[in-house]
């Protein structure tokens, strides 16, 4: 092998040993580069015996070098396709598929369309969470516009705009712009006439039953002929109130013979008696039905990508008429299923929530069993927790199950190392100690951190355990921080025996705390409330701040002692294990 050859494969095997190196992030491999080295390389064939040799040597000076420098001497040889790696890397850590057609938009637009009538249960996280991340991913736009047209059977909640609005930016998101739809009555009202005048909608008196069983024989409506001036004449009383509810609606004319009843001839405009709540809006009686709003909206809002739930297929094939009419473009549609989340004996229903609420059985929409954001937040769980768990759903058309673990996983990945370590002991059984113990226990604020320090922990002449935890006449424990006892004569007897006997596997570790100075703690819980004591130093500790109890799992102190309710009990939420 003449030099010229040699800095060719030197060159060659540096630049294929990087990209080995780079792409799995650890040390290249003579073995796994010799293949695409030689592939891409043909000359080289007939110089196989000394090849090998070469290359072990440059890979050595490659694996010599930091992570960063493989990068940047990658970047100088081999930009194209050190750019492609990163954006395979890019590719792998998206959980959500990229959405169809972006590369044709300007600037990627979505919506969140909540109905304002309650504060969002669990489920409702998975919209914002994916819309949110997709904003992210392509630097886009995204808005929040409440669907708030129907003020008699889903009758919004005037204090739910806020609460919404709350609950999104505890996932981590703030959306771009804010509609109320009730606040845009007449620019439906201007779209109707439009439609109107192009003979596109029309006035119907037919009771439910009488247009039902027309449409399902595919028969027209006698009022489906009327002149665009009688349409629009009718259409303005109904803006005007005349009509009461039920007497008169706004039908868009499809195709009365299509194959799918539910397109036939669809209602725009009905009229409800029922005032909006909101005093802006109470004066309206002829309200627009949800899919006639959205469609305006979505098209003037210039949304690019809709995610909708599968069972909602038909709403853009009716909408797909209205756009149709217009000469409008339709937005991107990506549908999914249902997911089902675990856990909770409360339906995942914000009426259902909201009717318990009333009737007392449970205390508001952050009760620890309610399964809602606001009472995830309160027991400690992160937005970001829930949001990861969501768009690790993805957006599959299947219905998809998401397991409240996943969500605690994800929790207590963010909150485990921040987090210190106190005892919490649950309907503490009282025992003497004897022996001459010492007389404080000194256990680490976080077993990972020495330098955060220790929790001072008297232990006073008895100790409480938790009854589960009480060993066997003589049998012998290990209270945590404090030494190993053996219980016998009705009380825990010091042994002074070592650590020797815990990594033996022979005596077992447990939590405790004084029976004297320990503090007691009213905890809330998913299954209902737990009392118990806790180490002093639990009293020091402010509201918001997370403590993991050994044993026993992670929680929000949620009313320290000097703000409890007269008797210095804590107030703390349990998070998860």
């Amino acid at each position: 092998m003449d030099a010229d050859l040699r800095e060719r494969v030197e060159r060659e095997a540096e630049k294929h040993a990087l990209l080995n190196a780079v792409k799995h992030e650890s040390d290249a491999d003579v073995g796994a580069i010799m293949g695409p080295l030689m592939s891409e390389n043909p000359a080289f064939r007939e110089h196989g015996d000394e090849i090998p040799g070469v290359v072990g040597g440059v890979v050595g000076r490659v694996n010599d070098l930091a992570y960063a420098e493989k990068r940047d001497r990658l970047e100088e040889l081999a930009p194209e396709e050190l750019a492609e790696i990163e954006a395979e890397d890019e590719e792998d850590e998206h959980e959500l598929p990229d959405l169809p057609r972006a590369e044709e938009h300007d600037e990627i637009r979505m919506r969140c369309a909540p109905n304002p009538n309650g504060p969002w249960h669990v489920g409702h996280a998975r919209m914002p969470a994916v819309i949110g991340t997709y904003k992210e991913r392509y630097d886009g736009w995204f808005c929040v516009r409440f669907d708030d047209t129907d003020p008699e059977t889903k009758r919004p909640d005037l204090e739910a705009y806020d609460a919404i609005l709350e609950d999104l930016e505890y996932l981590g998101f703030e959306p771009d712009a804010t509609y109320r739809a009730s606040d845009r009555l007449e620019t439906y009202y201007d779209h109707a006439r439009k439609l109107i005048d192009m003979g596109g909608a029309y006035t119907c008196s037919c009771s439910g039953e009488e247009f039902s069983e027309l449409k399902n024989d595919g028969n027209a409506c006698p009022h489906r002929e009327k002149d665009a001036e009688t349409v629009l004449e009718e259409f303005e009383d109904m803006i005007a109130g005349v009509y009461d509810s039920g007497e008169m609606v706004l039908r868009v004319k499809t195709d009365i013979e299509h194959k799918n009843p539910a397109l036939r001839d669809w209602v725009a405009f009905r009229m409800i008696d029922t005032p909006h709540p909101r005093e802006e809006a109470s004066d309206y009686r002829c309200w627009p039905m949800l899919d006639f709003q959205s469609a305006i909206d979505d098209h003037l809002i210039g949304i690019t990508h809709i995610i909708r739930g599968i069972d909602l297929q038909d709403s853009a094939k009716r909408q797909g008429f209205l756009y149709d009419y217009f000469g409008w473009e339709y937005p991107e549609v990506v549908h999914w299923g249902h997911v089902q989340i675990d856990a909770y004996d409360v339906t995942m229903s914000t009426s259902t929530i909201a009717e318990l609420i009333e009737n007392g059985e449970l205390e508001g929409w952050d009760d620890p069993r309610a399964p809602t954001l606001k009472s995830l937040r309160r027991r400690g769980i992160r937005g970001e927790a829930i949001v990861d768990a969501m768009t690790g759903l993805g957006t599959s058309t299947s219905d998809v199950d998401l397991a409240m673990s996943t969500i605690y996983a994800n929790n207590r990945e963010l909150i485990d190392e921040e987090t210190d370590r106190r005892f919490l002991v649950r309907d503490g059984t009282e025992v003497p100690l004897g022996g001459s113990p010492p007389d404080e226990a000194n256990p680490p604020l976080h077993p990972n951190h020495e330098d955060r320090g220790v929790r001072e922990i008297p232990a006073g002449d008895a100790v409480l355990l938790e009854p589960a935890d009480l060993p066997d006449r003589e049998g012998r424990i290990w209270l945590k921080g404090l030494g190993c006892f053996r219980y016998t004569r009705d009380a825990l007897q010091y042994t002074g025996e070592d650590l020797d006997v815990v990594r033996e596997g022979e005596v077992d570790v447990v939590h405790w705390v004084p029976a004297a100075e320990s503090v007691p703690v009213r905890m809330r819980t998913m299954d209902g409330d737990v009392s118990g004591r806790a180490e002093p130093g639990v009293a020091d500790l402010a509201a918001d701040e997370m403590v993991q109890f050994e044993r026993v799992g992670f929680a929000r102190i949620d009313t320290p002692s000097d703000e409890a309710d007269g008797s210095e009990t804590i107030l703390a939420y349990y998070a998860h294990p």
